[in-house]
């Protein structure tokens, strides 16, 4: 058995049981984020099929759907089905009841109960003279938005928001704060001082306030909201590594490493970074957390990912006033994919901080 750091840290994260199912819930989270038109019930891009007719209605609503086929169906790639969905290439029609005569279909539309609705006949050369195959039953598990969306389809692709933003903006993150913290503790002096005025001036800024103004800076839109929560996270991740430099490069090796003539960018990026690793990543944790808790935001305040791109925090922001109409679930449960994700990531980040102890 290996008695390496690594191998022991491993070890010490296997046993910790809420970290490492942290672990596995993000890794789903992830392959849902990558795949989700395959998982999707609506796999149409955005799942941006509307069905008025059914709006808001409960999880496990099913109705039946006239599939009526485009006249345009236009050749789509494989893997642009795969990430970006399939166009729409049939229109939807939710039905309450149809009949079949010699020449026409007739069909009554979807309405509540106590509405009539006039009759609608298509001939039948539209649907190949064979309707009851373009009739089927469409069941919604999650149930509908207030658009007549299926809210599972909905959900599955905004995870793609929330997981790939904290990708995104901690790898901005890392690349600005640990490039500003390593020359601030490195060299010290005046660029020391420097370096920490201008961190102590952005700390200062609320960052809710400060994202806002970059995104509206950048312009609305997905990869904006990316940069701009990136770009306010450097701050913490400076500080962290400022102070591990400061510390660390008083050791001998490092001294060792000078004597022998070795650059200033080889000392930092070979020598002390890999060593003050274990708080970088901790942090890296957090932010994850952060980012989807400001993207949401940004969402809810409608200056996020725009529409008709899913996103949870929007989600929220076009149902919240259901919740005093007996419909909260409409709200309740994009919340608690945010609070589930955000824990997970707050949890895995205990769970390397406790690992990555020496000191344990």
């Amino acid at each position: 058995m290996s008695n390496s750091l690594t191998q022991l840290a491993l070890k010490k994260f296997k046993k910790n049981r809420s970290g490492l199912l942290s672990f596995w819930y993000i890794v789903l989270c992830g392959i849902i984020a990558v795949f989700a038109y395959l998982f999707a019930p609506d796999d149409s891009s955005n799942a941006n099929q509307m069905h008025l007719e059914i709006h808001s209605k409960k999880p496990g609503f099913t109705v039946q759907m006239l599939m009526l086929p485009s006249q345009k169906v236009s050749d789509q790639k494989f893997f642009s089905k795969l990430f970006f969905g399939k166009q729409n290439t049939v229109t939807e029609i939710p039905i309450s009841s149809y009949r079949i005569t010699s020449s026409t279909l007739e069909i009554v539309p979807y309405s509540e109960e106590g509405i009539q609705k006039l009759v609608k006949e298509y001939p039948l050369k539209i649907v190949k003279n064979n309707p009851e195959e373009y009739i089927t039953s469409k069941t919604f598990l999650l149930g509908t938005d207030k658009y007549g969306r299926d809210l599972l389809s909905r959900m599955l692709i905004g995870t793609r928001i929330s997981f790939f933003i904290g990708f995104i903006a901690v790898f901005i993150s890392l690349i600005i704060g640990i490039t500003i913290g390593s020359i601030a503790g490195y060299f010290g002096g005046k660029i020391d001082v420097f370096i920490m005025w201008l961190i102590n001036i952005t700390w200062s800024i609320p960052t809710l306030l400060l994202v806002i103004a970059i995104t509206l800076a950048l312009g609305k839109g997905f990869w904006q909201v990316f940069v701009a929560v990136g770009l306010t996270m450097w701050v913490e991740v400076a500080r962290v590594v400022r102070g591990q430099i400061m510390t660390t490069k008083q050791q001998q090796y490092v001294e060792a490493a000078k004597a022998l003539g070795f650059s200033h960018a080889r000392i930092i990026f070979r020598h002390i970074l890999p060593n003050i690793m274990a708080p970088i990543i901790v942090i890296s944790a957090a932010n994850f957390a952060a980012a989807i808790l400001i993207e949401s935001g940004l969402s809810f305040l409608g200056i996020g990912a725009q529409p008709p791109t899913p996103s949870w925090g929007a989600m929220i922001k076009d149902h919240y006033s259901y919740i005093i109409l007996g419909k909260a679930y409409l709200a309740i449960i994009p919340g608690l994919a945010i609070m589930s994700l955000v824990m997970a990531f707050m949890l895995i980040g205990n769970a390397l901080r406790d690992a990555l102890d020496v000191r344990n």
